[in-house]
């Protein structure tokens, strides 16, 4: 789980970016309460989908307020000053609006502003919660908090890279779990439910699994999602390009392996993809522009193959959102900070030979990068 130490580290770095006369702020989107005060309602329980508010006060520090529901279904405890836990439910009488116990929370503190200038995640915040911090505080500058936090992100801290190897780790166990099992007969499916067992055990406890568990082949070169009930077929090229979340935080890397024996084609673009990752690599480094980097990951593809083979990013941020920036595409703006993690990810789809895809996760520093996913690219 995050700590105290890095969530506290958060909160003072977020004070210094807002204007000075600020004094109150807000937080209202669920990943951003979690990221400066460890609060994470687990998406695998009773109250999945419920949420905390989080008021930071310059005077009085971190005010956590959720209903009490929601506080036991939480990954961990807490780092606040206060908790407002309005009561929703106690065993005895029938519950009300849940989202009006959230506001009944807000309405408890929401004197203190006492028209003292703040922000609020206006673009996470419910109408009803606006109106009671508004007629409550006045409003600091026109900047966004949210956007703010966002750009913050970018950076991990390393409780938040502690949350990401996690992930990693336990993704590196369905991509070998793969390695073993895929072969024709297989339905995409049953690939699916393996390679989450085998995640899911390295782990340790329960998370979230998502991303591409698909065949490619010659007549269905592009295809991603979740898997169907197809069988998998001599030829096939099965792409595993999955994440799993931990406490919120995701890794996000690829593997195309070969049902059956790998074809000349498979293996040809299998050289072109990684030939594609090894140039971009050479360019990961703080200050490198995100376009420069997906130029020289599309050079040996695009020169090999064709630009329309890999049409895609070359790859993206990965944190507690699934693309987030730096977004390496041909006009990005972004620009490459120390403290990015992010993915390289080339690829190559061609209608009547197939489609494959590669991926690996880095952490980006000031003089170039470092690999943090460790999982057996090949094809068998």
């Amino acid at each position: 789980m995050l700590t105290s130490t890095g969530c506290l580290s958060r909160r003072e770095r977020l004070w210094k970016l807002v204007p000075p006369e600020t004094e109150w702020l807000l937080v209202a989107d669920p990943r951003h309460v979690h990221y400066l005060a460890n609060f994470w309602v687990n998406p695998i329980g009773f109250s999945a989908g419920e949420r905390g508010l989080l008021l930071l006060d310059r005077a009085r520090g971190a005010t956590l307020l959720a209903d009490n529901f929601s506080l036991i279904s939480t990954t961990g405890r807490p780092y606040v000053d206060e908790i407002i836990d309005h009561q929703w439910y106690d065993h005895r009488r029938s519950v009300g609006n849940r989202d009006e116990a959230l506001f009944d929370a807000l309405r408890q503190v929401a004197g203190r502003l006492n028209q003292r200038p703040g922000l609020m995640e206006k673009e996470w915040l419910p109408a009803a919660a606006a109106e009671v911090a508004t007629a409550a505080g006045g409003v600091a500058g026109a900047i966004s908090l949210g956007g703010v936090l966002r750009h913050m992100r970018r950076q991990k801290d390393p409780d938040e890279l502690d949350l990401l190897i996690q992930a990693i780790r336990a993704t590196e166990a369905g991509h070998a779990r793969a390695l073993e099992i895929v072969r024709p007969g297989l339905t995409e499916a049953a690939v699916y439910r393996e390679v989450q067992a085998a995640a899911i055990a390295r782990l340790g406890r329960p998370a979230i699994i998502y991303g591409d568990f698909r065949a490619l082949n010659p007549t269905r070169h592009e295809a991603g999602g979740l898997p169907t009930d197809y069988v998998l077929d001599h030829g096939d090229l099965f792409v595993l390009d999955y994440s799993v979340v931990v406490d919120g935080y995701r890794s996000d890397f690829t593997n195309a392996i070969a049902v059956g024996h790998p074809t000349d084609d498979q293996r040809r673009f299998l050289e072109l993809c990684l030939a594609g990752m090894a140039a971009g690599e050479q360019v990961l480094r703080a200050g490198t522009l995100a376009k420069d980097v997906h130029a020289a990951t599309a050079q040996p593809l695009h020169a090999a193959v064709s630009p329309a083979a890999f049409w895609h990013h070359a790859g993206h941020g990965i944190g507690l959102g699934h693309p987030e920036p730096p977004i390496l595409v041909p006009d990005s703006d972004d620009v490459l900070l120390a403290g990015d993690v992010l993915t390289l990810e080339p690829g190559l789809y061609v209608a009547g030979v197939g489609g494959i895809r590669i991926e690996n996760n880095y952490l980006i520093t000031a003089g170039g990068y470092e690999k943090l996913s460790q999982h057996k690219i090949a094809l068998a």
